[in-house]
């Protein structure tokens, strides 16, 4: 019994069969926590089991990795950097120090830096070539080394080719007046071209009275914050505060500045001369020609000996090979301090330049070492041509038996010509020789049409009646001022050049015009509008009208290099320049010997003027039209006028050309501007060599006297032949007769042909109105034109003509020296003083 109900317990569980009903779990993987997951993949990772959102995380953390890299890479970059300027593995510090102030001697500060209580050693006396008041200095201690330069500033480019290439500036002060005007002038042109690292120093502080002492730091430290903000100002009067200078430019942060970081640049410290020798198969000698060998510190970039050097004011060369003579300021220096303890007994044991073998590093080669040519070959027939067939043979030779002959002006369509009535021109020399002249030409006639027409008043009045009893009484009345002149008079008229000062005034006048009435012209009464505008055309709108960029372009533009895309070569080759780490490397001493450089250079070198040189980029050597953005200097407001001879610094370069302006703007055409604006930025354009920006731009004026004024500052815009530069002409004329929607204008043209010829043109007034030319009545230039709104009596018709315009090619690498204006005021100090 108790058997038989085990079993029916048994039989109570319920078991479900086939068709049971399954109920959905519940769906919680969507739900579940990140730690949820983890435990339950235990570690496994999927790449395909990962969802979009993990998928993103795992994206943004390596992001995140990546920039941190990035960043630790390139501040390590920089420290390193920092660290091995001046130490056994990088370059010496080179330092130049510089005097704003004519009461202040830089020599001063470099005698005290000299000295043994600063703890370095002196060790080469004169060790740039060229400088004789430049020293190498040691501190085995702090394993540190420098190079210290006094330069002069009464030679500005001089100043400017040191200031490029040191790494640190000394700027010496007047403890009271701080700079005077010519140091404010060296200021304004390093501040443009790029100021490196610098310290202000001041001098005569001790000299003063103790009370006086902070009064006057005070007033020098206001004066400084105008243009160093956050400089930090070092009396120098003793050996002790000479000590801290060292240690502030030893442990100062180091501007870079990209025109020069970009390029490898050395600073001559030996240079010798060695004339070449007769040309094979002549037996001539090349005139002035040899292999200039330059010894110095490889700074910025590694050096490449096939690529092209350029030395400052003298020109691109080549490298034949270099050599790795012995450093002469190592820092394998034994130390040894004597029983009184002095800092400065020190033993040199180092290997001279003549103990040390030279060991040639390496040699051109020549088919890889980069080329000298700057303009392309012109070939004057290569273009495109075809052979015509026999049917356009025959279809020619009817033509020229049937062939009407008559002269039109440069650029007129068959269209054109065939409504121009056949008449006996007067002036038809006029046109075959205008449509053989270039823009260059054109220019002048239009620069000539203006004085001539500007002289006519003058001429009239001369023709007046009477006018011979009125120059007689001028000459009575200046023969009685001359004998009425004193001596001081006399001596102030000694330096005055009369034919400087009428150009002056001609040149005011025509600045004066060009503002109150831009671009405006006279139509002359003795040529034919249509002849002397004919290279000019209208345009419905400056903007959106169309301007083909590859039309008529002048011979020059056969001997420049042009780019597909600049912006991508630069990018391209400065990429390139980054990475390379073949050549010699930065910090190494070495020994450079430049083929066929004229004997000017030593002699330049021997004047006692630094030599820097700079290693070119691809293609920096080749000519094209370049493009600067500079803007009017502040200090200079005499008019310049364009296609006028400037002194250009862009970059390493110097040269000299004659630019033209244009207006600085996004569209695909730009206006010309005939003189340089002083409210707005400008558009510089000249034929030059290719340089990649960024670079520094300085434009000096030459004047008569040898002084050269800077005119304005800026950067390197592009390189860019195709650019437009339009300019602009405005023909005006009067309301003679208004009605309701038309008027009667004259003293636009003078005949009825021109009026014809220029009816296409849009007109427009001066108070916004616009219209066109209906037609002409009469023959004496009287036209009928349509306005959209009735004109005012006072209003003025206007017509723009445009034209293309190009630089002028007067490319010329020679710089003349640069007289200090300092001394001219000088002078007139003294004519002053012996009038008195």
């Amino acid at each position: 019994m108790v058997k038989m109900a085990a079993n029916e317990e048994k039989q109570q569980g319920h078991r479900p069969g086939v068709f049971k009903q399954k109920n959905k779990g519940h769906k919680h993987g969507k739900h579940r926590t990140k730690g949820e997951l983890e435990r339950e993949n235990k570690g496994r990772v999927s790449v395909t089991a990962l969802t979009k959102k993990q998928r993103k995380e795992q994206k943004k953390m390596d992001r995140r990795h990546k920039a941190n890299q990035l960043r630790r890479n390139k501040k390590d970059m920089v420290l390193t950097e920092k660290r091995r300027l001046g130490t056994r593995d990088g370059p010496p510090h080179l330092v130049a120090v510089v005097s704003l102030h004519g009461g202040v001697d830089a020599g001063v500060v470099t005698k005290l830096l000299r000295q043994e209580g600063t703890g370095g050693v002196v060790h080469q006396e004169r060790c740039v070539s060229g400088v004789s008041d430049s020293f190498g200095l040691l501190f085995p201690r702090v394993k540190q080394r420098f190079t210290f330069l006094s330069h002069s500033t009464a030679d500005i480019h001089s100043l400017l080719d040191v200031a490029k290439i040191a790494d640190s500036l000394v700027f010496v002060l007047d403890c009271a007046e701080g700079w005077d005007n010519y140091g404010d002038y060296c200021l304004s042109c390093l501040f443009a071209q790029g100021l490196p690292s610098h310290a202000l120093v001041c001098q005569g502080v001790a000299d003063l009275p103790v009370k006086k002492r902070v009064e006057s730091k005070r007033a020098l430290s206001k004066i400084t914050e105008i243009r160093f903000p956050d400089a930090r100002l070092f009396p120098l009067d003793s050996e002790q505060e000479a000590t801290l200078l060292l240690r502030h430019l030893a442990t100062q942060r180091q501007r870079k500045l990209g025109f020069r970081s970009r390029r490898s640049h050395l600073l001559a410290q030996h240079v010798t001369f060695t004339a070449n020798g007769p040309a094979e198969g002549t037996g001539a000698t090349p005139a002035g020609l040899g292999t200039l060998c330059v010894s110095g510190y490889v700074r910025g970039r590694p050096l490449q000996v096939d690529r092209l050097v350029h030395i400052s004011g003298h020109g691109d060369f080549q490298l034949s090979q270099i050599d790795a003579p012995s450093d002469p300021l190592p820092l394998n220096l034994t130390a040894r301090t004597t029983k009184s303890g002095k800092a400065g007994d020190v033993d040199m044991q180092d290997g001279g330049e003549d103990e040390a073998p030279v060991r040639v590093l390496m040699k051109a080669n020549p088919s890889r070492r980069e080329s000298l040519q700057a303009e392309a070959a012109v070939d004057p027939m290569d273009g495109e041509q075809t052979w015509p067939t026999e049917t356009e043979l025959l279809e020619a030779e009817e033509a020229r038996k049937n062939k009407r002959v008559i002269k039109v002006p440069k650029g007129t369509s068959d269209y054109q010509a065939s409504w121009i009535v056949d008449e006996e021109e007067e002036n038809g020399e006029t046109d075959e020789e205008s449509s053989e002249e270039d823009d260059d030409d054109d220019d002048m006639l239009d620069e000539a049409m203006d004085e001539a027409m500007d002289g006519e008043g003058d001429d009239v009045m001369s023709q007046e009646p009477g006018s011979d009893c009125a120059s007689s009484e001028e000459e009575e009345e200046e023969e009685l001022c001359a004998t009425e002149r004193t001596g001081a008079d006399q001596r102030y008229d000694e330096h005055i050049d009369e034919s400087a000062e009428e150009e002056g005034l001609k040149r005011y006048r025509e600045a004066r015009a060009n503002v109150l009435f831009p671009d405006e012209v006279d139509t002359p009464l003795d040529v034919a509008a249509r002849i002397r505008f004919q290279r000019y055309r209208g345009l419905k709108s400056f903007r959106s009208s169309p301007w083909d960029p590859m039309e008529n372009l002048p011979l020059n533009y056969s001997r420049i290099f042009q780019f597909k895309s600049f912006d991508r070569t630069r990018r391209r080759i400065l990429a390139e320049a980054a990475v390379e780490e073949e050549g010699a490397m930065v910090g190494w001493y070495v020994t450079l010997h430049i083929s066929d450089v004229p004997f000017s250079v030593m002699e330049s070198v021997q004047s006692g003027k630094p030599l820097m040189m700079v290693s070119l980029l691809p293609h920096e050597q080749k000519m094209c039209v370049m493009h600067l953005l500079v803007r009017r200097h502040p200090s200079n407001t005499e008019p310049i006028k364009s296609k006028e001879e400037l002194v250009f610094h862009c970059g390493f370069r110097r040269f000299r050309a004659s630019p033209i302006f244009s207006q600085h703007t996004s569209a695909d055409k730009h206006k010309m501007e005939r003189f340089l604006r002083p409210d707005a930025p400008t558009v510089v354009s000249v034929y030059a060599p290719i340089t990649f920006p960024p670079a520094g731009v300085l434009l000096f004026k030459q004047k008569n006297d040898g002084i050269q004024d800077l005119v304005a500052t800026g950067s390197l815009l592009s390189c860019d032949p195709q650019r437009v530069m339009l300019k602009r002409i405005v023909l005006s004329g009067h309301p003679f007769k208004i009605n309701r929607r038309s008027a009667v204008v004259r003293y636009m043209f003078f005949n009825r042909d021109d009026i014809m010829w220029f009816k296409p043109v849009e007109l427009r007034t001066k108070w916004g109105r616009r219209g066109h030319i209906k037609e002409a009545l009469g023959t004496h230039g009287h036209m009928k034109c349509v306005i959209d709104q009735q004109l005012r009596s006072e209003d003025t018709v206007l017509m723009n003509l445009y034209k293309r315009v190009y630089p002028r090619w007067t490319y010329d690498p020679y710089v003349p020296l640069s007289l200090p204006w300092f001394k001219r005021e000088v002078i007139v100090d003294v004519d002053d003083l012996e009038m008195e």
